[in-house]
């Protein structure tokens, strides 16, 4: 039995998602590796979703464009992690920040363009998702910074920082598997 171009899209789409989930269960060990290299394991974390949300976009028929916008800013904010190296806490806060804030624009843009699709509820919620981990992030820099500026990068920042990505990786996987769901529907 040979299958469609919907179902080859939908299947690599899928593939995409349950790596992603993937790396958002490796984002959660991050506290376990912090002292030592965490800004690289960030970096090759954000690269290796990056580059499978980018392939995830190549394959979609609506809103290709703005998704694979998302892929690219997860791709630059791993290349800054991996090419700064930053150990300290608070300037990596803010790529996350900013990473975030490109990946709400993106997917605003990829529900706008989804039009009645299925799949333009969950590139929404991805979208509401980083948007509130955005606010999240930024609601607790000013308190972050003077717990940094007083006492170093505790572990409870470390931590709650691999929850944010955890949970921003964990939207896009699911996305991912919800479009390829719609995608074997023969939805766009």
């Amino acid at each position: 039995m040979t299958s469609t171009p919907d179902q080859r899209r939908a299947r690599m789409t899928a593939v995409c998602g349950w790596l992603i989930l993937l790396v958002a269960a490796a984002a959660l060990l991050l506290p376990e590796v912090a002292a030592s290299s965490g800004a690289l394991v960030v970096g090759e974390l954000l690269l290796l979703a990056g580059a499978l949300e980018v392939v995830a976009a190549a394959g979609r028929q609506r809103a290709r464009v703005p998704s694979t916008l998302a892929g690219v800013a997860t791709l630059i904010a791993g290349g800054l992690f991996i090419a700064r190296d930053e150990t300290r806490f608070l300037p990596n806060i803010t790529v996350i920040i900013f990473w975030l804030l490109l990946r709400v624009a993106a997917l605003t843009l990829a529900t706008i363009e989804g039009g009645r699709s299925g799949v333009r509820r969950w590139t929404g919620i991805a979208a509401a998702t980083d948007l509130a981990l955005a606010a999240i992030l930024i609601s607790g820099l000013t308190l972050a910074s003077i717990i940094v500026a007083l006492f170093g990068t505790t572990s409870e920042l470390v931590a709650t920082f691999s929850w944010i990505l955890a949970l921003s990786f964990m939207a896009t996987g699911a996305m991912l598997l919800q479009i390829a769901a719609c995608e074997r529907e023969g939805e766009p």
